[in-house]
């Protein structure tokens, strides 16, 4: 089973497991509920700090700190499953800070930005679950291929940005307001709403084969990070149309 959330790899499941105390999609949609709660608290935090001082100025090492926590977090529920009901409520936590900070930030600019990005995550989240459990979209291994390749891409796209951005080097059009930046954040929100039909299936498949049930809260953390990734990209994808 391939998906392009680098959280919820094929080889999580290769094994059969025959644990009473398996897991359950039920399960799962609550600790997702769980996880949600938690950034939910600490974005509320940040986010008042940055609006109550009008500027994120302050609030900006919160944000590059927890960014990097963040990831680290992240890498360690990756390579240690077992450790997620520990890890995956730590990364949702300091998530919830980063993402208070980045969408105050935008707000700023950009009055209203932030709860029409959050109406919209949530609205593509429930759209594709409907969609995918009317079978309308299949998890095939074709189309598993072809968004774990566009992932990639997009993935390899970001980090020689990130790289030229220390050396002083912008690469033009796609991270600005025009035509083709409007244009390459719209194929990038696309690839980042279908990667939650592969979470789904990864969901299902864990489900039926039984998996243990510490594997709820590493499924639930991976549907977290594409969430949060698809929130990032519909909030870039509507500060490029406002900026307009």
């Amino acid at each position: 089973m391939r998906t392009g959330n680098p959280a919820l790899r094929s080889e999580t499941f290769l094994a059969e497991y025959t644990d009473t105390n398996a897991m359950t999609i039920i399960g799962t949609v609550n600790k997702t509920a769980i996880l949600l709660l938690f950034v939910l608290i600490t974005a509320s935090w940040s986010w008042k700090q940055v609006m109550g001082l009008g500027d994120a100025a302050a609030m900006i090492p919160w944000m590059v700190v927890s960014g990097i926590v963040g990831f680290i977090v992240a890498m360690i529920t990756i390579i240690k499953k077992t450790a997620s009901p520990i890890t995956a409520p730590i990364y949702a936590l300091v998530e919830g800070i980063f993402l208070g900070v980045l969408s105050a930030m935008m707000e700023l600019s950009y009055p209203g930005i932030a709860y029409q990005a959050i109406i919209l995550t949530f609205a593509v989240l429930f759209t594709l679950l409907a969609i995918y459990r009317a079978g309308i979209i299949k998890a095939t291994e074709n189309f598993k291929l072809g968004i774990a390749t566009a992932t990639g891409g997009i993935a390899l796209i970001y980090l020689t940005t990130w790289i030229l951005f220390f050396f002083g080097i912008h690469i033009p059009y796609i991270h600005e307001s025009g035509p083709l930046g409007i244009g390459f954040s719209l194929v990038v929100v696309i690839i980042a709403a279908l990667n939650l039909v592969l979470d789904f299936d990864f969901i299902e498949a864990g489900a039926e084969r039984g998996a243990p049930r510490y594997m709820e809260w590493y499924a639930a953390f991976g549907l977290l990070v594409t969430l949060i990734w698809l929130y990032i990209e519909i909030l870039r994808l509507l500060a490029k149309l406002r900026s307009r």
